[in-house]
């Protein structure tokens, strides 16, 4: 019999050159006159000797033959309708039968989704891009499609069909996408993109928008479902959706997961409901592993419950290859690091957060990403991710490449990934990494190692857009949420709604105030006379942005020291000082976010592969630290004046700044109900001070609500007695003054007690 298809044609599929394999291989009818007479079934099968086209219905089957090459069959079976055929293959001594999965239209990828996704308008983009266990036909499978619009072709490798890229050829769709649905392939099955560019280089990736990812060093892409898990956290998404976060209490707890604490490796991972086996979850060469987000829900989150924190911020947990980049270098931006155990794990460490009242913040990496051969560098043997020119494309002090934020799919990507980790993992905020490195051209380059913008300037404007089209789809599709810039420059109005020009964070880091801080608490108490602008400067500029106030991982590396470590004096004043330096940070307007560690006073630097010194709490003064925290935590949620107006002048007023001689300052916190404000009186020297008098703007009795030189937390224990009443006695521009016994290295922060002063003076004022 003659065959239906020309030598070249086979010569294409067999070398892996053609750009629709559909149109040679599966069925095809046959007949004149638009008449369908008979149907050819081609099938490209590199593992066989024999082949047959099988109609389980009908009990019948009809055998190929080779042609044109000894591993590519054909026969055609005459009916003018074709019922769903299998292939039964004979490969030495097995045989089996499979699906053809070129028998199926897998058309998932529509030409409406292409269209978007070129605008950079498709916010769900994850849901068609990637690997979907889906049904054709009545056949279970998964559905494959790829971004490589220059490759020459894509194929799928995968323990399915033995990594071969001769098996699992994709189809392009509008010179754009790869698409194939494969057949009887299932949840678990791990699988790369055989990427051939047009002069035959093959490049095997990760996929890029995969779901879940081998633990590391291993970089295959796994499929995965995330539809399957019972969330019960909605009354938590309901209250998020309709409260503004901005009038709440924002204290965050930074954690690496990786070295917050570890099991040793004899302990055995928790099952979730309904496993059968242990999560397989990282080890270490030091003997231990990484905990799973399983156990880190039962062992972090009561922990963080107890301090009084009201969010966790987990540093990046994006899939990435080297643990020593803390995870700012992400290949799979859609998979939840393997090391921790699966997605489904990582959604029930989240809806237990939310179960316990706490939020959950992602630090998230658009500004750049790593060069390691699976990810997206280089990604279809051309710069698709990254720009071509490396003045624009390459972060050379980071060995890392930059994203192309003109080209449309590469910006919908970032901003798609976003709303997925909303919408399937239930966060509730995002802390964007290195904007500064984003927002302008020159950032760690030399003259003539950076292109200006087209007007010449400095400022990336393909950039700033970008991250203005984030947050608008953020607050859009996820109100109540936070959105947090770590930006250190003077760029304006980052934290300003964008329909006044701004990037559209909700909040900021002050850097700024960060920098102030510590350098002033690093100085002899002495000195600190000298450098009172350190403690005032930050409430000149304060109101020009929402600033959080953070102290995090960034200065407790790279012999910077611990918190503690920089702190003058003994052992006594070193934890004194860390007393005072938070306390007034939460007295300060921002919101609040610490790293780990600072809590009970570590003393080394953090070490990201190994635990934090948890055997310092045996020990008195650490454990005093930890309950400072608990307790200054507890304040803060419950005064409302410390949090309900951190963005407005009303919410703040100094009493006095400028007494540097003492180097005391006092301060007004107010709260949105006019009859809701406390006292900060902060004494940054190991002087105490028995007489200190303050203006205070009501007369009565004040409370000490809290002191940060309390006995219970390791203090001196000098105070008030519990309060004080006030003196008629004019003093900072007030009639009425308060007449304090100021501690050492200490903060007081007060309240005017309104019942027990109505009580004394019932008939007016005291």
């Amino acid at each position: 019999m003659t065959p239906t298809i020309a030598a070249e044609q086979v010569k294409q599929i067999i070398s892996n050159l053609h750009h629709d394999p559909f149109e040679v291989l599966g069925s095809h009818p046959l007949g004149k006159n638009g008449t369908v007479e008979s149907w050819v079934v081609r099938a490209y099968l590199p593992t066989a000797e024999t082949a047959w086209v099988i109609f389980p219905d009908k009990r019948s089957e009809y055998e190929m033959r080779s042609v044109h090459h000894p591993h590519f069959f054909e026969c055609i079976i005459e009916t003018p309708e074709l019922a769903n055929y299998q292939l039964r293959l004979k490969e030495g001594e097995r045989e089996r039968v499979i699906f053809d999965p070129y028998a199926f239209s897998s058309a998932q990828l529509t030409d409406f989704d292409l269209h978007l996704f070129a605008e950079g308008n498709h916010h769900r983009i994850y849901e068609k891009l990637g690997a979907h266990p889906t049904e054709i036909d009545g056949v279970k499978g998964v559905y494959f499609a790829v971004w490589a619009p220059n490759a020459r072709n894509v194929s799928i490798l995968g323990d399915f069909n033995q990594w071969d890229g001769r098996q699992h050829q994709m189809r392009k769709r509008n010179n754009n996408a790869w698409e194939l649905f494969i057949p009887e392939v299932k949840v678990g099955a791990k699988y790369k993109y055989e990427i051939k560019n047009w002069e035959g280089h093959i490049y095997e990736k990760s996929d890029p928008y995969g779901f879940h990812q081998e633990v590391r060093p291993k970089t295959a892409s796994i499929v995965a479902s995330l539809d399957n898990y019972k969330w019960q956290d909605e009354e938590w998404l309901e209250r998020r959706r309709k409260t503004d976060p901005l009038s709440q209490p924002v204290s965050v707890y930074e954690v690496h997961l990786g070295s917050w604490l570890h099991a040793s490796s004899e302990e055995k991972t928790p099952l979730l409901k309904g496993e059968s086996e242990p999560v397989q979850v990282s080890e270490l060469n030091t003997g231990a592993r990484f905990l799973s987000y399983y156990e880190l829900a039962h062992k972090l989150i009561p922990y963080v419950k107890e301090l009084g924190y009201t969010h966790i911020e987990l540093l990046p947990i994006a899939e990435h290859p080297f643990d020593g980049s803390w995870g700012y270098q992400v290949t799979g931006y859609y998979a939840p690091t393997s090391r921790f155990g699966t997605p489904e794990d990582l959604m029930y460490f989240v809806d237990q957060c939310h179960q316990n009242g706490i939020g959950v913040i992602v630090d998230w990496v658009p500004g750049h990403f790593p060069k390691d051969g699976h990810g997206l560098a280089y990604f279809d043997g051309t710069h698709l991710y990254e720009h071509e020119d490396p003045r624009k494309g390459e972060h050379k002090e980071w060995g890392t490449l930059v994203f192309n934020y003109s080209r449309n799919e590469v910006r919908n990507f970032l901003v798609a990934n976003v709303l997925f980790w909303f919408e399937k993992y239930h966060i509730d905020g995002i802390r964007v990494d290195a904007v500064a490195s984003m927002l302008y051209l020159d950032y760690c380059r030399e003259d003539g190692e950076w292109l200006p913008n087209e007007y010449g300037g400095r400022e990336n404007l393909e950039a700033a857009d970008f991250l203005r089209q984030v947050n608008n789809l953020l607050f859009e599709y996820y109100p109540g949420s936070l959105s947090i810039a770590e930006e250190s420059t003077a760029w304006p109005m980052v934290s300003w709604p964008t329909y006044v020009g701004g990037l559209g964070f909700n909040l900021k880091w002050n850097m700024g105030w960060m920098h102030d801080m510590l350098d002033y608490f690093n100085m002899d108490p002495w000195f600190r006379q000298f450098h009172q602008n350190n403690v005032t400067f930050s409430m000149w500029y304060h109101h020009s942005e929402n600033y959080m106030l953070a102290l995090s991982h960034d200065e407790v590396v790279h012999g910077k020291s611990n918190i503690i470590g920089k702190m003058p004096g003994d052992e006594w004043q070193k934890f004194a000082n860390i007393r005072c330096l938070f306390a007034y940070m939460f007295a300060h307007p921002g919101k609040k976010t610490m790293f780990m560690s600072m809590e009970f006073g570590q003393w080394s630097e953090w070490n990201v592969w190994a635990d934090l010194e948890w055997h310092l709490l045996q020990y008195q003064p650490h454990q005093q630290l930890k309950q400072f925290f608990a307790d200054l935590n507890g304040l803060y949620k419950q005064e409302t004046a410390l949090y309900e107006r951190d963005f407005s002048e009303e919410g703040f007023q100094w009493i006095d700044c400028s007494d540097n001689s003492h180097s005391v300052v006092s301060l007004i916190r107010r709260a949105k109900n006019p009859n809701e404000f406390i006292i900060a009186v902060c004494n940054f020297t190991p002087q105490p001070h028995s007489h200190y008098r303050i203006g205070v703007p009501e007369a009565g009795f004040y409370t000490e609500i809290f002191n940060s030189d309390s006995g219970k937390y390791g203090g001196s224990n000098m105070g008030n007695l519990g309060g004080k009443w006030t003196d008629q006695w004019w003093f900072h521009n007030y009639p009425n003054s308060l007449d304090l016994c100021l501690p050492p290295l200490g903060v007081l922060i007060l309240k005017l007690d309104r019942k027990k002063t109505a009580e004394a003076h019932p008939g007016g004022s005291a």
